[in-house]
């Protein structure tokens, strides 16, 4: 049986796959953090972060905020368990502070 974290990670694979896809960005460091660190603890040291990742940048200026590990976390409610009410909030406002506003399923 898959664990939630490894869903999140499958899900954060997906993502990378996607953005490498259709936006053209091919976020390797994303991909090693994933592969050595899995998705809920990738996930919170980018949303943790004080500043957005260099790949959140790269994917605001293709217009591809929906492929961020913060819009992934907030939008779909069945991944909220993994983290903290503080770090939905913190993905959260840092996508409406680029501009992005999240719907939630």
């Amino acid at each position: 049986m898959q664990t939630l974290d490894d869903a999140i990670t499958a899900a954060m694979f997906d993502i990378y796959q996607t953005a490498k896809r259709e936006a053209g960005y091919n976020a390797t460091i994303f991909l090693k953090m994933i592969h050595d660190q899995k998705g809920q603890s990738t996930a919170k040291k980018l949303i943790n972060s004080p500043k957005p990742s260099d790949g959140y940048t790269h994917l605001y200026e293709r217009g591809r905020l929906d492929l961020t590990v913060e819009a992934l976390v907030v939008e779909n409610p069945r991944w909220h368990e993994l983290f903290e009410a503080e770090e939905i909030e913190r993905a959260r406002r840092r996508l409406r502070e680029y501009g992005f506003e999240t719907r939630e399923t």
